[in-house]
Order: structure tokens, then sequence, then C-alpha cells
């Protein structure tokens, strides 16, 4: 299976295998060596890698790989619940479902393919999602490795009810950093308000420049700029976020304490990880009958002193 757009003598390539678990797991590769590897349980990305195999994402050494909880770390997909604003599962049922290879998607925008790796997949709901959820939807997903191995998704949800419905959706993306409290800081969130999770959803401005981490973070950023960075200055990087259709940003750490007590991650591991998710939480995505909204996240990673 070939689902790239390269020259024949330096390709981007596409692997599917059976995971040790059974399911099967999609391997990206760019020209230049960068690798994505996607679950086709809950379509989450389990492992981003530079061209010089340096692992960009967080899996927790204590990760449960057996459905149908998702895994703790790389990239969940929270739809069509965020966390718990609603009746369903903590963050929706989307993570934590099989997906399936969309092998004739609709087309996308010409410059979403070209020179890239890229996987379509594809959810629809079962029958007992529809009892707990009762919408019918086709959500579409590419996961795309480009030359220059930024990790590029593409969202498509259709509603093909006859029937309005309303949902919420993040890309709960956990980057591995070096000391979340001391060499980690996040930009493009100053002058923002946000809800504080930690408040009961209380409403703030945030006052800093940049954020930085000392305590617990669990907040969602409102109607943020559509870039984004992470900086890390011990491994001497900087993620960028670059985010369409996605207004609102999550930043979160358990910090010590949640993290003694979830089963799924190690006691200290709080400290090599920090989420910041492009979402949209606030205000719904509401869809009409055969409306389709598209969303786009963009991740990269640069060198930075």
């Amino acid at each position: 299976m070939d689902h790239s757009a390269a020259d024949d003598d330096n390709r981007a390539t596409v692997e599917v295998t059976k995971y040790k678990n059974g399911i099967q797991q999609v391997l990206l590769q760019n020209p230049r060596g960068a690798s994505a590897r996607v679950s086709l349980h809950g379509g989450q990305v389990l492992s981003w890698k530079t061209d010089r195999g340096e692992e960009l994402l967080f899996i927790s050494s204590k990760a449960n790989f057996k459905p149908p909880a998702a895994v703790r770390g790389g990239i969940p997909i929270c739809f069509p619940q965020f966390g718990n604003r609603g009746s369903l599962e903590q963050h929706g049922f989307a993570r934590n479902r099989m997906w399936l290879i969309d092998e004739n998607p609709p087309p996308l925008h010409s410059s979403d393919s070209n020179g890239k790796a890229y996987i379509d997949l594809l959810l629809k709901p079962s029958e007992e999602d529809l009892r707990i959820w009762p919408h019918s939807f086709e959500f579409r997903l590419r996961v795309a490795l480009d030359f220059d191995g930024h990790l590029i998704f593409t969202s498509r949800v259709r509603n093909i009810n006859s029937k309005p419905f309303s949902f919420s959706i993040a890309y709960r993306t956990y980057f591995s950093i070096s000391d979340i409290s001391s060499e980690v800081r996040v930009e493009g969130l100053e002058t923002l308000d946000y809800l504080d999770n930690l408040c009961q959803r209380e409403r703030f401005t945030e006052q800093g420049d940049a954020l930085t981490f000392e305590s617990e973070v669990d907040r969602v950023y409102l109607s943020s700029s559509d870039v984004i960075a992470v900086f890390d200055h011990q491994k001497k990087r900087t993620f960028l976020i670059r985010k369409e259709g996605l207004p609102d940003v999550v930043v979160w750490n358990p910090w010590e304490k949640k993290s003694k007590a979830t089963v799924d991650l190690g006691d200290e591991e709080y400290k090599q990880m920090l989420c910041v998710d492009g979402a949209a939480i606030e205000k719904p995505v509401t869809l009409k009958p055969g409306e389709e909204w598209t969303g786009r996240l963009d991740l990269s990673v640069v060198a930075s002193i």
C-alpha cells in the first residue's frame, strides 16, 4: 500500500503492520527518515520521530496497550466530548474505538498529499455508539508526515443524520520534554481568557508573557492565535503548534499527586510530559444534516538556543 506522492528514488513510505497486541498500526516515513506510527485503535498516533530518530511524543512506561482503553501518551483524539462536559465517558468514545483504513476518501486539497506519507482513517458509529450518542456521523482523519517532518492531522466530520448535532474535539498531544518545572515554557497564550478546570471552570485571564509550570495545570485557553510554541531549553528544541478550525488550546500537566493516583502513569513521569492540545471546546461545533466540519493541526519541531 502506498499513500504517498514522492519520487520513486526518494520515497515517502506507508507500511501497515500488526502490533504485539494484534492491532494494526501504520508506519509513515518521509524521504529524510522521520517517522510516525498510527494505531487503528483510536486513530491514535503513538510515535513521532525526527530524521535523527529522536522521539518527540511521551508514552508512559506504565501505558496499557490492551483495548478498549486509550494508551497513556501519544496523541489520542477526544471526540465527540472533551473531559466530562457531557453524558459520555471521559473524553468521548473515538479514542477507544477501532478505526478503518479509508481506501477511497473524498479528495482533499491537492497540497495535502504532495510529497507526504499519509494514511486516511474512518470512524463511523456502531449501534452501541448510537445508543449512547444518537447521531450518525462520518469522521475522516488523515495523518500525514511531510518532507520536513511536520505531523499533520486533517479531520473531517460530516453529519449524515436527519437532525443537527454538536460536538467537541481535542487532539490530546503528549509532548516529550526534559523537565516540566525548570526548562519549559509555552508562548502564544498571553492575555487570553482561560477556563480553569481546577477551579470549577472559572474564567481567568492569562497575565504572564509565557506560561511556566510549578504545580498542576488544567486549563482551556479560549480563542487563541493559530500558532503556539512550546520551548524546551534543555533539549534545545521548540514545538510549534499550528491550527485551523480549532480555536481553543488545552494545557495539562497532572503534577505529582495526580500522577501517583493514575494507574497508567509513573509517579515521576509528569516531569517528562506536557499536553498542549488544539481543540474546539468552549463553543461546540454544530453541524446541520449534510454539513461537514474540517479542522487541521500541524505539529513541527525546530532547534532553539
